[in-house]
């Protein structure tokens, strides 16, 4: 049975689909889901769906080995960041290569970087007329949003739309292809 450790920030949407996604598969499961934010509603979420969850601060992430300790202990077979917001530790890298992956709102290498998620992410490419935006899902090094690319997808920006309606279109793709690519990795 491979195993999947979620990190996340926030409400936790992915990380939901995710675990109902692998959860009667034989093969894979969700064992775990780690967040920064003791307020995140991910929390919630895990635990309706019979997850465990552990909320950490910043000193127990990139000043000691306590969540690199919660890792080696799950044993993972891939970490996905779903809406994760902090730079992960090279440390932590340095003992899962290539098995840390995020999901990231826009087509990278635009629209990337430090500060760059969610409707930050929508807003700049309403402001600049961008024609297309869509899903980057890669893996994560030691820079924010510039690991190897696995895989893209591609929608429409329309004159009309505003940050929310292009952020309804990217959960739409984000709930498409999240849990089906992290499955492909798993088999390969």
């Amino acid at each position: 049975m491979k195993r999947i450790v979620i990190f996340a920030s926030g409400s936790g949407t992915n990380a939901e689909n995710l675990i109902k996604f692998f959860h009667n598969r034989e093969n894979a499961s969700v064992i775990q889901v780690l967040t920064n934010n003791p307020h995140a509603k991910v929390l919630e979420r895990a635990k309706k769906l019979k997850v465990s969850a552990l909320s950490f601060n910043k000193i127990a992430f990139t000043e000691t080995d306590d969540v690199l300790n919660i890792l080696k202990a799950a044993h993972p077979d891939i970490i996905v960041l779903a809406g994760f917001l902090w730079k992960f530790p090279e440390r932590i890298l340095n003992v899962f290569p290539n098995k840390v992956i995020n999901i990231h709102p826009a087509l990278l290498p635009k629209y990337g970087g430090k500060g760059m998620y969610g409707k930050h992410v929508h807003q700049a490419v309403v402001d600049n007329h961008e024609k297309e935006t869509g899903i980057t899902i890669h893996y994560v090094n030691e820079h924010y949003d510039e690991g190897a690319i696995i895989f893209q997808a591609r929608c429409a920006v329309d004159a009309a739309d505003s940050a929310e309606t292009v952020a309804s279109k990217i959960h739409t793709l984000e709930m498409e292809h999240f849990p089906k690519i992290v499955a492909q990795l798993l088999d390969e």
